[in-house]
């Protein structure tokens, strides 16, 4: 790649003029082609991104469309590259940029808002009132703009944070989900050291929530889910409590554990509609609901609860105030470990079946993580 003017490269990383890049067709439709590398512009960098792990939000978007929008639209048939859980090494700097250097290892968060409307400049940038406007200079990588599911590609400097070298790629790939259940736990909720929390939903964004919740000294932790394979992941986890909901009532079970009046916190992170009245009902007066996961379709909700017993409820979209970068040092202390979600990898070529791995939750599928490099894809591995 040529260097535009003002944009800092080094020969230690060669960067190509076009790059592989996966883009969607119709609903579940990708395919491989080729793309220019973006180039970084003020107060952005250029990635050389080395891994991406694939969220049921990517298998929403592939499929269905929402919650990704481009230009206003459904993302089908506009060459966009879905993919928003990567991480990579900073190999060119855009025009004055001095936050980064050259060889720096980032997990990155997916919004950068537009830094100019009142939400942004309160740190509320994943609610930016100029939300898929790029002409404002808003950006969510693999929502409204091209993500990860290529070998290159730009990130703003806010939404950048430094990987420690003893966090492999494939675990630097998850911080953005950390760094989603951080801002659910402690911006939006405010939970403090021995309050309650129950968490409904046992899939990535629910196992995250427990661990990082008990890290920060929830107590207790009740995670509650369908599968005993992953209820038993919370435990490793540090969940205090597991519920099996095929075989018990949650609302009554989480009672017996925290108490007739119920949990201080509740974080709903199952997307079923009847999960939002449970996670009410769980809440106890005075308490907190948050809500993690998009529901498939219209619920019913308790009001007149909510009103009666002071119960806040909370919706939360992505990983704002720089919760990231929080959850990157709890990461970076040992907290927690995340490694028990990282079940599967696969080469950058093998996308279409990394996705089926994690839309069917084939072979125990929890985090599927896509390489660009160092991965064979499968066709070279037989031969």
């Amino acid at each position: 790649m040529g260097t535009p003017d003002g944009v800092t490269t080094s020969r230690d990383f060669p960067i190509p003029d076009r790059m592989k890049a996966w883009v969607l067709d119709g609903p579940g439709e990708v395919r491989l082609t080729h793309k220019p590398v973006p180039v970084p512009q003020r107060a952005e960098v250029l990635l050389r991104i080395d891994a991406v792990a694939i969220c049921p939000s990517d298998i929403d978007n592939i499929w269905y469309g929402w919650p990704a929008i481009v230009d206003g639209e459904k993302p089908f048939h506009k060459e966009w590259t879905p993919g928003h859980e990567y991480m990579g090494t900073v190999v060119a700097l855009g025009p004055a940029v001095d936050e980064f250097a050259i060889g720096d290892r980032v997990a990155v968060e997916i919004h950068a808002g537009c830094g100019q409307c009142r939400r942004c400049r309160a740190g509320l940038y994943t609610s930016c009132l100029n939300y898929g406007n790029r002409a404002k200079g808003h950006r969510a990588n693999g929502f409204t703009t091209d993500g990860g599911f290529c070998e290159y590609q730009v990130n703003h400097v806010n939404t950048m944070a430094k990987l420690s070298d003893d966090i492999s790629d494939e675990l630097g790939t998850l911080v953005v989900t950390a760094g989603t259940a951080m801002y659910a736990l402690t911006e939006i909720g405010g939970l403090i050291a021995g309050e309650s929390l129950v968490v409904i939903g046992e899939g990535p964004i629910g196992l995250f929530v427990a661990a990082v919740g008990k890290a920060l000294g929830a107590s207790p932790v009740v995670v509650t889910g369908l599968s005993p394979q992953r209820l038993a992941i919370a435990r490793g986890l540090g969940a205090d409590h597991v519920i099996d909901v095929r075989d018990r009532d949650a609302v009554a079970a989480v009672k017996e554990i925290v108490g007739p009046h119920g949990a201080d916190y509740v974080v709903e992170c199952s997307g079923a509609p009847v999960a939002i009245g449970q996670a009410v009902a769980m809440a106890s007066r005075g308490g907190r609901v948050c809500l993690a996961a998009f529901p498939a379709e219209a619920t019913q909700v308790d009001v007149g609860r909510l009103v009666r017993d002071n119960i806040a409820l909370f919706g939360i979209r992505g990983e704002g105030k720089r919760a990231v970068h929080r959850a990157c040092a709890l990461l970076r202390d040992k907290k927690f470990d995340p490694g028990p979600l990282h079940t599967h990898t696969f080469a950058l070529d093998d996308l279409p079946a990394a996705l089926r791995t994690a839309k069917d939750k084939l072979d125990g599928a929890i985090k599927v993580v896509v390489k660009a490099r160092g991965v064979a894809a499968r066709q070279a591995a037989a031969e």
